[in-house]
């Protein structure tokens, strides 16, 4: 059994100060049950007690009552954590672990002092990820390295191990990349084919519209086919996501703040999301706010707007656009950030089942994390790649011709696991199949 390494240097402070620590009444509803245990990856992986939901949660009510230290050890169980949300759904208590895992990494992030290598690590990621600009430079290369990529991205696993580990682990996620995503982007407006039933506006992300422009070309085209006006708002950015999930909250805050200027401009009925981690920030942005006289409820109104793409499909009812055969066996990947973030696990699985000649299927522990979980991946390779091993095999049981999943790096992180594991499956974002259903083409093409 394997556990990760740590990179952690002297601790700097102690325990939990100042603003954004977790909340006292929230650990408070957690009656250590243990229902979380078995829904937890890590716990899975290594059985130990503060490696689960329930054991942080003990170490954060420590951290509050001052009875720890934020030491090496307290620091690493918290970055061990994917912040996957299956506890969420597990939890009898309805205890919300996403606050609370959250505000325990701002307070790591502002009063520990990690490894300069560590540290400048996060720094880059946290600089370059959520900017598009910045990312399309840094992607720009990997046109060069599409010839020796897999179907899906990244480098084979004998390659990647030439790199230092954690430079290996990203170049085994890395994606395609087009000249369209580097270049492109959908059109800024798009008309309903037919009568207008609903107005949106669509969130373009960072690495969705340079890594995956097809999925929001796919996205475009459906809505509109289903008579949907689809504007895709110019100034805006990244959603926050990432930094908010790596603690960096006034990061998170800064790009939510200009994401809802730009959203309330746009006056739309619904903001559409196709990535599931994106989603669930912004659902959550009138938490990220709570307090704030400002903000708080800005952000809640545009946090009321937001819907998963599978979501506004199945609000508008009836489709107008025919479905023509895809026979296929696909399996469906719950993404953490849809399935326990957001709750969305019917909708896509019925959009999915309308296409005539899909056989649906569901793997195994279909609640665990492939390992993706933001930049988990990148900051703690070992325990994903475990994770990323696990679900392959519980995928490539059922023998699937294709994988859909909605979120970009959960695409990444399974394409790299099955690549390890000597399997080429096709993954595609279940609006993708849609679109090919509704076109009549083949989606192995997209």
């Amino acid at each position: 059994m394997s556990t990760p390494n740590s990179q952690l240097s002297t601790p700097k402070g102690s325990t939990f100060h100042g603003a954004d620590q977790p909340s006292r009444a929230l650990i408070d509803k957690c009656v250590h049950c243990g229902f979380c245990l078995p829904t937890c990856p890590t716990y899975v992986l290594w059985g130990e007690e503060m490696d689960s939901p329930r054991g942080r949660i003990y170490l954060m009510k420590a951290g509050l009552d001052g009875r720890t230290e934020m030491t090496a050890s307290f620091v690493q169980h918290f970055d061990r954590c994917l912040g996957c949300l299956a506890c969420v759904t597990a939890c009898p208590s309805g205890v919300q672990y996403a606050p609370l895992i959250e505000k325990s990494r701002v307070q790591i992030e502002r009063n520990f002092q990690r490894s300069e290598q560590d540290r400048l690590f996060r720094r880059l990621l946290m600089a370059l990820i959520p900017y598009p600009a910045r990312l399309k430079v840094l992607m720009a290369p990997l046109l060069a390295l599409a010839p020796i990529m897999g179907r899906n991205g990244g480098l084979s696993p004998g390659l990647a191990r030439i790199f230092p580990a954690r430079i290996g682990a990203l170049l085994s996620v890395a994606p395609r990349v087009s000249l369209r995503g580097i270049f492109g982007r959908v059109p800024a407006r798009t008309a309903p084919v037919g009568s207008e039933r609903m107005k949106v506006a669509l969130l373009e992300g960072c690495v969705q519209r340079i890594a995956f422009a097809k999925v929001n070309d796919a996205t475009v085209r459906v809505l509109a086919s289903e008579g949907c006006r689809v504007d895709a708002p110019r100034g805006q950015g990244c959603c926050g996501a990432l930094p908010l999930h790596a603690g960096n909250i006034d990061q998170a805050r800064e790009l939510a703040r200009h994401n809802i200027e730009v959203f309330e401009a746009a006056r739309a009925d619904r903001i559409v999301v196709n990535a599931a981690g994106c989603g669930s920030a912004m659902k959550d942005y009138g938490e990220l706010f709570e307090g704030d006289p400002v903000w708080e409820e800005r952000a809640r109104t545009i946090s009321g707007k937001v819907r998963d793409v599978s979501q506004i499909l199945i609000e508008l009812g009836e489709p107008r656009s025919v479905r023509h055969p895809i026979p296929s066996r696909v399996v469906y990947h719950d993404a953490c950030h849809l399935a326990h973030g957001q709750g969305v696990r019917t909708e896509p699985r019925a959009l999915l089942q309308a296409i005539p000649g899909i056989e649906l299927l569901t793997p195994p522990e279909s609640e665990i994390c492939c390992g993706s979980a933001g930049i988990y991946n990148l900051v703690q390779p070992g325990p994903a790649a475990e994770l990323g091993a696990r679900k392959a095999r519980h995928i490539a049981a059922l023998s699937p011709d294709m994988i859909a999943t909605g979120n970009p790096g959960c695409t990444l992180q399974i394409a790299a696991a099955a690549s390890a594991l000597g399997y080429d499956w096709p993954i595609v974002h279940p609006i993708e199949l849609l679109d090919a259903s509704i076109r009549g083409v083949d989606p192995s093409t997209k």
